[in-house]
């Protein structure tokens, strides 16, 4: 037996599903103003998981691209009151600027979210032997220590060109 109550999604999933199809498909020049659109939803907490994942899309599309700066810029002003928001798209300019040799510090790197340190140890993005050797020794898990270990000795052990 089933409840028709039980059986119906909640009307925030509906919501979501809708935001990330329409942030998906969203104009630059609108992008802005739907993020903050969408982080006007009464549930806080699904809006910012919105919001998230388009940033997780769209700052990898434009991680190396010259184009990525003035977007985190606008999208900072979007989302200038919501501190997790603002971290990510920190800790992507973060990323951005280790893998494009830019500056960074080791304190920026050893301060960052557990997030930050996985997707850096993991992803093919972080190509800074110094970077991966600080998450190697000073990385906050050990599941990041181990994952920069791992990239740096499958570095070692590529032929020299």
């Amino acid at each position: 037996m089933t409840d028709p109550d039980l059986d119906e999604e909640p009307a925030e999933h509906g919501r979501y599903r809708r935001y990330l199809q329409d942030l998906d498909g969203i104009a630059e020049a609108d992008e802005a103003d739907l993020v903050t659109t969408v982080l006007r939803d009464p549930v806080m907490s699904m809006a910012q998981a919105a919001v998230n994942h388009h940033f997780e899309r769209r700052a990898a599309q434009l991680l190396t691209d010259p184009a990525f700066t003035a977007w985190a810029q606008m999208m900072a002003t979007a989302v200038a009151d919501r501190s997790f928001l603002t971290r990510r798209l920190s800790e992507w300019a973060l990323l951005r600027a280790i893998a494009l040799d830019e500056p960074w510090t080791a304190e920026d790197l050893t301060t960052a979210s557990d997030w930050f340190q996985r997707t850096a140890s993991t992803a093919q993005i972080v190509t800074s032997s110094e970077a991966l050797s600080l998450l190697a020794e000073r990385g906050r898990t050990r599941r990041v220590r181990n994952a920069a270990s791992s990239q740096l000795q499958r570095w070692d052990q590529q032929p020299r060109s």
